[in-house]
């Protein structure tokens, strides 16, 4: 959820705050940090800095900031989507300050600078922060794009200016992919191969956030003839935000849903939400015939430009399966790859940028236990001291000697429920005084099989004041269970698994502790060497 907190001679300022959505809990509610820890050691931030528009670096700010009231910095497009928030939460949004990228602003014995890289979503910036005689870069969400198609590919000198710095907080999301992430600039082409090919109606399905996809599908229908129109309220707010902002000056004219019906199939091109199988958006009405204005047709082609998220294979091949159903094309990430580019960092361009900053140490963030451990790797080779691979509750003391984890402190999750944020009660065990014979949490990465569902990496678990775990055992108890259970998603995989784990653990334990549970999708790790990629 990406709220990092950075704290020098008891001043305070927070990057990011972000929400992530619980596929394992009925209805998938949202997720949001836990402020209970900062609350106990006494911090509150003196300000808030937000690195880009994205919802898992922004979609907590209007149910945590009003506990802080401190002032939110966040570039245009940013500022832009967080006032739509703060109106829907009837909040006031006089405390967003609007800042260019390249700016710099201070905040106690912080300076700092926004610097700007290219990601999926325009105006991503890095941090440059200097404090106390430091120079610590966090990164932000980023990839090497030479060609973005909105805003301007990354500025070496501007990078090499830092060199060195002292510390990198750093994206490990695609840190074992090797080579390059791929350019937007790319995948344009793509499409517009693709769609000159295509007969009939056609419907590209991508994420809402990715400005630079929508606009090049726009300029790939025109130059095939095609009209383009919008569906899904999300990738209508998000458009209208960038319009506001001249980002999508060029952006064909759009047809109103309500049109569609009166142009020919192979003169329109529909860009949609849902991409990742959710169930209300509007690939999904179009799959089950429940659009007002729209009907597929056998010979129309729908086209994922987008990667699938862990944890959604199964509704989007539930959705795929709908369309095929229907007499629908379907182009995808399996059957053509070059639809689609990820917005974060491959081997080859972490390793270029750290060659530009020349950082001494790394603190690898995102992504799962393997991702952080790719990251060290390459640190590794580099020279780059990278010794901790932090969770979520670890307080870092970062100075001379180097980087030390000081304390690390569990994080019970904390749920949006009816408007407000309430701690999500965990394993229901009926036992009044579970709480009093200690705290289990549970972080289990699984992965979808073509049987059912299968455990990724290590089972990630803290006790706090509870009875000893034969945690061998316990892991082996778990891979049996996942093998067994059958379950279409994560909430019914939980559901399944909860009542066996309380009587397992209620017969293993000498007193059952209260027990904090999430299943969290992770990808299958792909087994690719470094091959020496420092030399490449």
């Amino acid at each position: 959820m990406n709220l990092t907190l950075y704290g020098y001679d008891d001043h305070w300022i927070a990057v990011d705050c972000g929400m992530m959505i619980r596929q394992d809990l009925p209805n998938s509610p949202l997720q949001v940090p836990n402020l209970d820890t900062p609350k106990a050691l006494g911090i509150v931030p003196k300000a808030l800095f937000i690195t880009h528009g994205h919802e898992d670096h922004i979609g907590a700010v209007a149910w945590l900031w009003p506990m802080w009231n401190c002032p939110i910095y966040a570039t245009p497009l940013a500022a832009g989507l967080l006032r739509l928030k703060f109106a829907e939460h009837q909040l006031s949004s006089a405390a967003i300050h609007v800042i260019e990228p390249g700016e710099a602003l201070e905040s106690g014995p912080f300076t700092l600078r926004y610097l700007l890289l290219t990601h999926s979503i325009p105006e991503s910036c890095a941090l440059i922060m200097m404090a106390g005689g430091y120079r610590v870069l966090h990164t932000g969400d980023w990839k090497l794009d030479p060609e973005p198609i909105i805003g301007t590919p990354i500025s070496a000198a501007l990078f090499k200016a830092l060199a060195p710095v002292d510390l990198v907080v750093g994206d490990s999301t695609n840190a074992p992919m090797p080579g390059h992430s791929g350019s937007e600039g790319d995948v344009a082409r793509a499409l517009t191969k693709t769609l000159a090919k295509c007969q009939g109606r056609v419907v590209v399905s991508c994420f809402a956030s990715n400005l630079a996809r929508v606009l090049a599908i726009g300029r790939a229908a025109q130059k095939c003839g095609r009209r383009i129109s919008l569906m899904g309220r999300s990738m209508e707010r998000m458009v209208s935000v960038a319009r506001g902002l001249g980002y999508m000056d060029d952006l064909p004219p759009l047809v109103p849903n309500h049109d569609l019906g009166y142009l020919p199939p192979d003169e329109v091109v529909i860009i949609a939400t849902g991409s990742q199988g959710e169930p209300r958006a509007a690939l999904q009405r179009l799959a089950q015939g429940r659009h007002p204005f729209v009907d597929l047709q056998p010979g129309d082609n729908v086209i994922f430009s987008a990667k699938a998220i862990p944890g959604n294979e199964r509704p989007i091949e539930q959705l795929k399966k709908r369309l095929a159903h229907l007499g629908v094309n379907l182009y995808d990430e399996f059957n053509h790859p070059e639809l689609h580019a990820t917005g974060h960092p491959a081997q080859d361009e972490l390793i270029k940028l750290y060659q530009w900053v020349r950082p001494k140490h790394l603190i690898p963030v995102h992504g799962e236990a393997r991702h952080q451990q790719a990251h060290q790797t390459i640190a590794k080779q580099l020279g780059i001291s990278a010794p901790l691979a932090p969770v979520n509750g670890d307080l870092i003391c970062f100075d001379s000697h180097g980087l030390r984890c000081e304390s690390r402190y569990p994080q019970p999750p904390c749920i949006v429920s009816q408007n407000s944020v309430v701690p999500h009660p965990g394993l229901e065990v009926h036992d009044a005084n579970k709480a009093r014979r200690g705290s289990l949490y549970l972080a289990l990465p699984v992965t979808a099989t073509d049987t059912g569902w299968a455990r990724i990496g290590r089972l990630m678990l803290d006790a706090t004041g509870a009875s000893p775990l034969d945690e061998d055992s316990f892991n082996d108890w778990l891979d049996d269970q996942l093998e067994e259970i059958a379950a279409e998603t994560l909430a019914d995989l939980r559901q399944a698994l909860q009542p066996r784990m309380v009587q397992w653990l209620a017969e293993h334990m000498q007193h059952l502790p209260d027990v904090h549970l999430q299943i969290m999708a992770a990808e299958m790790p792909e087994v690719i060497p470094l091959e020496n990629a420092v030399n490449r």
